[in-house]
């Protein structure tokens, strides 16, 4: 199994997940020509994409979905509110779009893929769990961790995480009062501090790779959330990385801990 990230941050979201002959994205938050060309650096097409799985309907995780319908035939997965919401918003996806029961596993190609919901300002919002010849696991866009969070990402070789902001940074920052509060509640961002105590619980678990996602530009810097998390799980072993806000990390799931980026 491989991943490859695309983007991660509140500028754009997509990664790349191939396992055999099945390939899916997930989320497309990001133009779609600036999709083909991620996928063509990584070999691929729009059309050999089996599927695009959708956390939810915010512009930073779709902004690129509605002309990547428009340019190929690509499925689309999503759970009920958040299909409800495509279609309503992209006419093309009515036809394309597969509706996914939230904590039941499903098969897609090689792989099988649950659901699970995390908690955000939204009326429905998920990370997925994929499994084939490794596991991956997936969850950014939530104020805290629940049992059903936590649920969908233990045991997974590899996650990607969410380390969105320094709480100094951010309460010291220009957001206005509102928006601070919004980023600091249960239904928010994870701090670098959250994070960490996630990563923590993950890797006593046997994760053997931790991929920090979903910086803010803002609020964050990527030394203040690998510094954090790798203090919590310093001698574990376990890799670390943070996913770019535009770029290219890929990794192989369920082989030797490493990262790399470009």
């Amino acid at each position: 199994m491989r991943i490859v990230v695309f983007a991660s941050g509140s500028g754009g979201n997509c990664m790349l997940l191939s396992d055999g002959d099945t390939h899916l994205l997930i989320d497309a938050g990001i133009s779609a020509r600036r999709i083909e060309s991620a996928l063509a650096h990584a070999g691929l097409t729009v059309n050999d994409i089996a599927g695009v799985l959708i956390t939810h309907e915010h512009a930073d995780h779709i902004s690129g979905l509605g002309t990547l319908l428009r340019r190929c035939g690509v499925p689309l997965y999503a759970p009920h509110t958040v299909a409800a919401r495509l279609c309503g918003m992209l006419p093309a996806a009515v036809d394309r779009m597969h509706v996914i029961p939230v904590g039941e596993s499903f098969p897609v190609g090689d792989v099988r893929v649950r659901a699970f919901h995390t908690p955000h300002d939204t009326d429905e919002s998920v990370g997925y769990r994929i499994e084939g010849e490794g596991c991956f696991a997936l969850a950014t866009d939530m104020g805290e961790v629940t049992d059903e969070v936590l649920d969908g990402l233990l045991g997974a070789d590899t996650v990607l995480i969410e380390s969105n902001h320094d709480i100094g940074m951010l309460v010291d920052g220009g957001y206005p009062f509102y928006l601070k509060r919004r980023i600091l509640s249960g239904r928010g961002h994870l701090s670098n501090a959250d994070c960490a105590a996630l990563a923590a619980r993950l890797v006593r678990e046997g994760t053997r790779t931790v991929i920090l996602g979903h910086l803010s530009r803002e609020n964050n810097r990527p030394e203040l959330a690998l510094a954090e998390t790798a203090g919590m799980i310093e001698g574990s072993g376990a890799a670390l990385c943070c996913a770019p806000v535009f770029g290219w990390l890929e990794r192989e799931v369920g082989r030797r801990p490493c990262c790399t980026s470009s």
